[in-house]
């Protein structure tokens, strides 16, 4: 079953390759084109995605995050959630990889199978990076 699944992506290029000649499209031109606007696009979005990522960065490094917390922590204790998951409830519609290397330390600290380790996965797994999606597709926009 492993040869199928390693095989399966080589024969799609390739029906993909023999469609086209058979079409007669300039595959690999038009291959070149779309790589071309790719690369614009990753260009103009950079900008955007260095700002946010600084954002984020400094957000952390400045102990805002853990600021913004302190008045929300009453509420999650009423609620039976750890107060220790407010940042990361707040860093993951922003930032996967920040709410990953949270979501890692939280898991190191408390361990996978405690309650607050089992509540930061499913918050880390479930949840989508929105500001981030907001972001790229905005800047990929003007």
């Amino acid at each position: 079953m492993a040869e199928v699944g390693a095989a399966a992506l080589p024969v799609l290029v390739g029906l993909i390759l023999l469609f086209g000649y058979v079409k007669g499209v300039p595959v690999f031109d038009t291959f070149l084109s779309g790589a071309k606007e790719g690369l614009r696009t990753s260009l103009k979005l950079l900008p955007t995605l260095v700002g946010l990522l600084v954002a984020v960065s400094m957000v952390r490094a400045s102990g805002l995050l853990e600021l913004l917390c302190v008045p929300l922590a009453p509420v999650a204790e009423s609620l039976g959630v750890s107060p220790e998951l407010l940042p990361l409830a707040l860093l993951r519609p922003i930032s996967g990889s920040g709410a990953s290397a949270y979501t890692l330390d939280l898991l190191q600290r408390f361990g996978p199978d405690s309650p607050t380790g089992q509540m930061a996965s499913v918050l880390s797994s479930s949840t989508e990076t929105t500001f981030y999606a907001v972001a790229v597709y905005f800047g990929a926009c003007g």
